[in-house]
């Protein structure tokens, strides 16, 4: 039983060896350094060698601090570009305190849109997945929680685009930093 455990976490399915699966292609690998780095680890795939772990060791080591000067720095952008809208608004209009919380509740929608609400269409079309479970597995990773009960890219029977792995990849990136400018939010007004 655990030979077979083993066989299908490297590809392997009682339907024969399913390299669709891709789990070691370029886009495989990318959302496996992805989910590694943003420490979401859905613990469906990991490095079965001792050179692959030491490797993993010190890609995390480094890469970990690296995504979260990344976050900060696309959070920041998010942020800026929002300020900058609302300082354009109160400039053309001569609002001041109307356009920020405008432009804020606009930019708060948008990404609402962008990275919880719109997914879930996304993995429900190629992974058959139901909307809730879309929007489940979209927080799911987002918060870094990973629970792995959903992981995308990993129903043998189905077959994913090269572009699909590494679109979810970014937007979970984009996504994270989103969501932490959203967490920060909320721990100002509870503080």
């Amino acid at each position: 039983l655990q030979d077979i455990i083993q066989a299908y976490k490297s590809g392997i399915t009682l339907q024969g060896n399913s390299t669709s699966l891709g789990r070691w292609d370029f886009s495989g690998s990318f959302f496996f350094s992805i989910s590694t780095i943003t420490t979401i680890g859905y613990g469906n795939l990991s490095p079965n060698t001792a050179a692959g772990r030491v490797f993993c060791v010190f890609f995390a080591l480094f890469g970990i601090p690296l995504n979260l000067v990344l976050l900060n720095s696309i959070g920041q952008l998010m942020l800026s570009g929002v300020q900058h809208c609302a300082h354009h608004l109160e400039e053309k209009f001569h609002w001041q305190k109307k356009a920020t919380l405008l432009i804020r509740i606009c930019a708060l929608l948008t990404c609402l849109l962008l990275f919880l609400l719109l997914p879930p269409v996304l993995f429900s079309a190629k992974e058959g997945w139901s909307y809730e479970e879309g929007f489940y597995y979209s927080f799911i990773t987002l918060t870094t929680i990973g629970f792995g009960d959903y992981v995308i890219g990993m129903n043998p029977d189905r077959t994913y685009p090269g572009w699909y792995k590494n679109v979810v990849s970014l937007w979970i990136l984009f996504g994270m930093a989103w969501l932490a400018l959203v967490i920060k939010f909320c721990i100002n007004l509870l503080e």
